[in-house]
């Protein structure tokens, strides 16, 4: 990319996954009244290249989403960057279609992705971590139209400036309290990597703990690519439950669910996540539920049981010995003790929501918050700011409370992001509509 750490941006992405991608081509197919340019942005990841949950690409995982929740297609389905234009563009789009599915695998998905952000490598840094975002020295809060952040890359340090920045850094693996990673015990984010390190053969005993899909795949994963091996599926509920993906369910991922979230009462927010939590959270598709439980039952038949579902039990405590790793278990209605020994220990145990204070740093005291210490956000994902400052900060996950459970999933993230750049544009024209009743008044406004 080039050499512009001195300009001022109209916006600044932090994070460079699937949600700023998005937003990235958002902004570039907006034209802001007639400007040939359009908003200026650029985005800023810390990772050395772009990737999407690479550690889960399964050979046999599929994406639990339609093709049709692609980047752009319930924005504008008319974008070049959608995923039909990709299989076109790939030479697989009769294939596809003969295919006869609206789920495609994840390393597919995850090829879109790639093919979709070199089309605006441009406007990306890799390599590129924000360390603070904040206002420039000396600037008064209450008149503060650009934010100040801090970015350490190759080369050293920097600072680049913008009227407007959209945090999107993913969520955060989430581990069994107490319990630490290393190169034996594992979070399911660093699967396929910490798996591949390893030599099968030392792989004898190995267990999975979680309820959700990730820990469902891992488990299938483990019993194919392992033969001579026993997998322990750690499951704190009675067995998987299956994720609810009917017709009138998936209505909670409409982009009209989150407007209907935002203004609802608190007994409405409730019940969203009363009624709908097992559409998304600690439940499995079907066929991956049938799958293992057909490895179960051959097992049965062989007499040669090599998957172990460990229902109603808990991780209790992690010990390391040498090359062995011994578990305590809670396991059964009466949770009974017990301690095993494993090579390794996969915790597909979740993430939690994106939490920017830290990055925002001094800049977060000019944030305000509701009664229970949450980020107030308005209904296009900027965060309620005191109420003189200018610039906006908007957030691309970490708002559940307020848009509910698609704030961070895939289902919405056209929309949501096109909400994004759109109030941009908004403020973009307003600023420009103010500078030029400045130059004709010849003065300052306010």
């Amino acid at each position: 990319m080039n050499d512009r750490e001195h300009d001022i941006y109209d916006v600044v992405g932090i994070g460079f996954g699937p949600s700023n991608l998005s937003l990235a081509i958002a902004l570039g197919e907006y034209q802001a009244h007639g400007r040939e340019d359009g908003i200026s942005s650029l985005f800023l990841e810390r990772q050395s290249a772009f990737g999407w949950h690479r550690n889960m690409l399964l050979p046999s995982a599929t994406m639990q989403i339609s093709f049709l929740k692609d980047l752009v297609t319930f924005r504008n389905p008319t974008s070049s960057f959608s995923f039909i234009a990709y299989l076109h563009a790939s030479g697989r789009l009769p294939q596809f279609v003969n295919n006869q599915d609206f789920f495609p695998t994840r390393q597919e998905f995850h090829q879109y992705l790639e093919w979709a952000q070199n089309r605006v490598a441009d406007r990306v840094a890799y390599g590129a971590e924000v360390t603070s975002v904040g206002l420039p020295p000396g600037t008064d809060p209450e008149r503060a139209d650009r934010l100040r952040l801090e970015v350490a890359d190759a080369a050293g340090r920097r600072v680049v400036e913008a009227r407007n920045v959209v945090v999107s850094t993913g969520l955060v693996p989430s581990m069994p309290e107490g319990i630490e990673r290393d190169e034996r015990v594992w979070h399911s984010s660093e699967f396929l990597d910490k798996f591949g390190r390893m030599d099968p053969a030392e792989l004898r005993r190995v267990a999975v703990v979680g309820a959700g899909q990730s820990a469902a795949e891992i488990a299938r994963f483990l019993y194919d690519e392992l033969p001579h091996a026993q997998v322990y599926a750690i499951v704190p509920s009675y067995g998987y439950s299956i994720a609810d993906d009917t017709p009138f369910a998936n209505q909670i991922f409409d982009p009209a669910a989150v407007d209907d979230y935002y203004f609802g009462t608190e007994q409405t927010r409730e019940a969203f996540w009363r009624y709908h939590r097992n559409t998304n959270y600690s439940v499995v598709d079907a066929d991956v539920i049938r799958d293992l439980y057909r490895r179960t039952y051959d097992d049965e038949v062989r007499g040669t049981a090599r998957l172990h579902i460990l229902n109603l039990t808990r991780v209790a405590a992690v010990k390391r010995a040498g090359a062995e790793t011994r578990v305590s278990l809670h396991s059964g209605p009466d949770a009974e003790v017990r301690e095993l020994e494993f090579d390794a220990l996969v915790c597909a145990t979740g993430y939690s929501s994106m939490e920017p204070t830290t990055l925002l740093g001094d800049l977060d005291r000019h944030c305000l918050r509701d009664e229970a210490g949450r980020y107030r956000v308005e209904r296009d994902y900027r965060i309620v700011t005191d109420p003189e400052m200018r610039c906006g900060v908007y957030l691309q996950g970490g708002t559940e409370h307020t848009h509910g459970l698609t704030s961070s999933l895939l289902s919405n993230i056209a929309v949501r992001s096109g909400e994004i750049a759109d109030s941009v544009a908004a403020r973009w024209l307003g600023r420009n509509a103010e500078s030029a009743l400045l130059a004709e008044v010849g003065g300052d406004i306010h």
